[in-house]
């Protein structure tokens, strides 16, 4: 069986498995990443930026090496390939996790529940939950729902279909590395240097390819368009950014703002000024073109990766 085929099929299945299965509540392969990378942190950590480069390459390079002898062992058999991607797929992907904790939260707020949302939200994302009123945690779900598509689902589809299950492997890696080292406190700034640039280039075509996506997928193609254009750049992030932007266009709201991380106040710029301010319902709706634009990004990866392997075959 050819290459696009075994992805094809195999990622179908596994993004199929995270919709049906979600993740399991123990014994994740992410998780077991992360306890490895965080033993090798123990022994390697140094306020340096070297170290933390040599962190990043054992770790990262040790799953994309993971994935290609596992790829070369299953590659005789056409069953065991697809379903060592599927398996890949299924493992790396957080889709249906990401739908679940924001409807958790959006369920909470629905019911006036503010406190209890507050609770909740940091199993979605790193925001100060005490300094926020029902709005405020709304639009913080909507900006990680967006902002996650791309790390939890479209980016690793980008990097299977170029890679495939090293590269599914290798995005993933990178991506949980970035969450554990590669923000900027005093302990991680020079050693979590490599991973959080590492991660900037390998988030960068899942992300433009899920602004475009969801500039397909939502109801206004034109506001998603004309935010991303005007408000990308704008953002901190090279990656959220045009994420964020284009699903505040799609969705006619406007995100960003004053936003609290570990005691730190930013003041980030407004995206999508021209829309109206974050509601409750916007929780749903942000999940469905979340989804939506998941499946997309799978038959965007799908048809690329065939359209490559017809013109060097």
């Amino acid at each position: 069986m050819r290459a696009d085929r075994v992805f094809a099929y195999g990622a179908a299945a596994g993004l199929l498995g995270d919709l049906l299965l979600g993740d399991p509540r123990r014994g994740h392969p992410v998780a077991a990443f992360g306890r490895a990378a965080g033993a090798v942190e123990k022994v390697a950590w140094r306020d340096h930026r070297g170290w933390g480069a040599l962190h990043t390459a054992v770790c990262a390079g040790g799953a994309v090496a993971l994935g290609a002898v596992a790829q070369r062992v299953v590659r005789p058999s056409r069953t065991a390939s697809v379903a060592l991607t599927a398996a890949a797929t299924w493992a790396v992907v957080g889709g249906t996790s990401l739908a679940r904790e924001a409807r958790v939260i959006g369920r909470a707020l629905e019911a006036g529940d503010v406190e209890g949302a507050r609770e909740r939200l940091p199993h979605l994302c790193g925001r100060d939950p005490q300094a926020l009123d029902a709005d405020g945690i709304a639009r913080a779900v909507v900006e990680s729902v967006a902002e996650n598509t791309s790390d939890a689902v479209v980016g690793a589809l980008v990097w299977g279909a170029v890679g495939g299950v090293p590269g599914l492997l290798g995005f993933r890696a990178v991506n949980t590395l970035d969450a554990m080292v590669g923000h900027r406190s005093p302990r991680f700034r020079r050693y979590g240097w490599a991973s959080a640039r590492l991660d900037d280039v390998a988030g960068w075509p899942g992300a433009r390819l899920t602004a475009a996506l969801a500039t397909v997928a939502g109801r206004d193609p034109r506001g998603a368009v004309r935010a991303w254009r005007a408000d990308a750049g704008k953002h901190p992030s090279p990656n959220a950014g045009p994420v964020e932007a284009s699903f505040a266009g799609a969705l006619g709201v406007r995100l960003g703002g004053t936003l609290s991380y570990g005691g730190r106040v930013e003041h980030r710029p407004v995206l999508n000024g021209a829309g109206r301010t974050v509601a409750v319902h916007d929780i749903e709706r942000a999940v469905r073109l979340s989804r939506r634009v998941s499946w997309l990004a799978l038959g965007a990866c799908v048809a690329a990766r065939r359209i490559v392997k017809g013109r060097t075959s």
